[in-house]
């Protein structure tokens, strides 16, 4: 078997070397039902075993994502709030941190309150969850299994470098939401929207391609050696800097336009059927 350029080469064709692989939650890895199936996990053991990074690359917080770096028993760093935030869960501390300015933030919830009264507001910062209002009928994967740390005026909490700032409205609402903050703030901001109630507004470097071309450096892996899985705008960044961008079949459109290679859903075992035929395959 020969190697050139990233891959390797067999009577069959060219099979990727990979030795990084990030992978998204929401709409990837977890089924509908939030859970990971057995041959998901099964497979992520299999690529652990070769030697090959694992790398969990999501928009929750540690606290939301604990549960399945300890199933996974994964001790790699990791992506968390887009890339604002990498994590090391086997020594507990975090490693890089990029927060959103302060006056800029405060100043995108005044115009955002002035366009939408009702418009809830929350802040994320490292682990910690704060909003004016909490409302379950607009759920974030955060409020589905946590509580906010603090409900209430955010002004004190406005204070701190505050890692991610999210917006909540029903759809029809926050589009308008959206539009104004483009349009206004958008060159100052990192923008992401994973579901159609939530905008997520971080610092302008935010993204996950960012985060994830530091972790490879940090662990000596050149990019054409990493693979990335995922399904919404959020991932598109990392999808395409990687060397092997996959998107599962229940992507957003606009993602898989962007991307060469896509796998079943991720109700059907999408990120198993990567792991097998891009990683384990070799």
């Amino acid at each position: 078997m020969n190697q050139e350029a990233g891959f390797l080469w067999n009577v069959t064709g060219p099979v990727r070397d990979i030795r990084l692989v990030a992978i998204d939650l929401d709409g990837t890895l977890l089924r509908s039902d939030k859970n990971i199936s057995k041959r998901c996990a099964a497979a992520i053991g299999e690529v652990k075993a070769q030697g090959v990074k694992v790398i969990l690359a999501t928009a929750r917080p540690p606290r939301s994502v604990r549960q399945f770096t300890a199933a996974l028993q994964l001790d790699t760093l990791q992506i968390h709030y887009n890339g604002a935030l990498i994590h090391d869960p086997h020594r507990a501390r975090h490693v890089f941190h990029q927060p959103m300015e302060l006056t800029l933030a405060r100043e995108i919830i005044r115009q955002a309150r002035r366009l939408d009264p009702q418009v809830v507001v929350s802040i994320e910062i490292l682990d910690k969850w704060y909003t004016d209002h909490f409302d379950p009928t607009l759920p974030t994967e955060t409020s589905r299994a946590f509580m906010p740390d603090f409900v209430g005026p955010l002004e004190a909490i406005l204070r701190t470098p505050i890692t991610k700032l999210m917006l909540l409205a029903p759809p029809e609402r926050l589009k308008l939401v959206l539009d104004l903050v483009k349009r206004k703030f958008g060159s100052q901001i990192a923008v992401a929207v994973s579901d159609q109630h939530l905008l997520q507004i971080m610092h302008p470097q935010v993204d996950k391609a960012r985060a994830l071309a530091w972790i490879a450096t940090h662990y000596g892996v050149a990019k054409e050696h990493v693979m990335a899985i995922g399904d919404a705008p959020n991932d598109l960044s990392m999808l395409t800097w990687a060397g092997l961008g996959v998107a599962v079949d229940n992507a957003w459109p606009a993602v898989k336009e962007q991307v060469k290679e896509v796998v079943p859903s991720n109700d059907q075992d999408g990120v198993a059927v990567a792991l097998e035929r891009y990683v384990l395959k070799g």
